[in-house]
């Protein structure tokens, strides 16, 4: 969903409003009513009804964590074909050395500074924070999950 709020180190995080805001919510709350209806109503069907809030609740996590993963294995893909066009030879066998984590935060350099960046993202060992800390030319992603 593009947006036209400028991104950078400080303004990259996405917060999805439904998920976060609304989703998210209700399912923590209906668990704790559910916990807090069975403690005043005990029987076999008000536990049994915290087990289906707690199971709702898990299944809506994953759900979200499946989507992130996901897209973590395409960054990781998008970022070593991209390197791939960017690096020189000697560097280029390298680029299998990155982590996801630095992939994903290179993900965000303009493709003038990424191979530099790479290079010293693994000569220097630096985390995905100090990669993007590093970025001077911010490349926005505006299609993440």
């Amino acid at each position: 969903m593009p947006t036209s709020e400028e991104q950078s180190f400080a303004k990259h995080a996405r917060w999805d409003p439904i998920f976060h805001f609304i989703t998210a919510p209700v399912a923590l709350l209906t668990v704790l009513g559910s916990i807090v209806h069975a403690w005043r109503h005990f029987g076999i069907w008000n536990l049994w009804l915290i087990v289906v809030a707690i199971t709702a609740t898990v299944i809506l996590v994953r759900l979200r964590m499946y989507s992130l993963m996901v897209q973590d294995r395409v960054i990781r893909l998008e970022e070593r074909l991209r390197l791939t066009g960017l690096c020189g030879e000697p560097f280029r066998s390298r680029i299998p050395e990155l982590d996801l984590s630095q992939l994903i935060a290179l993900r965000f350099a303009s493709d003038a500074e990424a191979a530099a960046l790479a290079e010293r993202a693994l000569n220097s060992n630096l985390t995905g924070k100090q990669i993007k800390e590093a970025i001077q030319v911010w490349r926005p992603d505006y299609q993440r999950v």
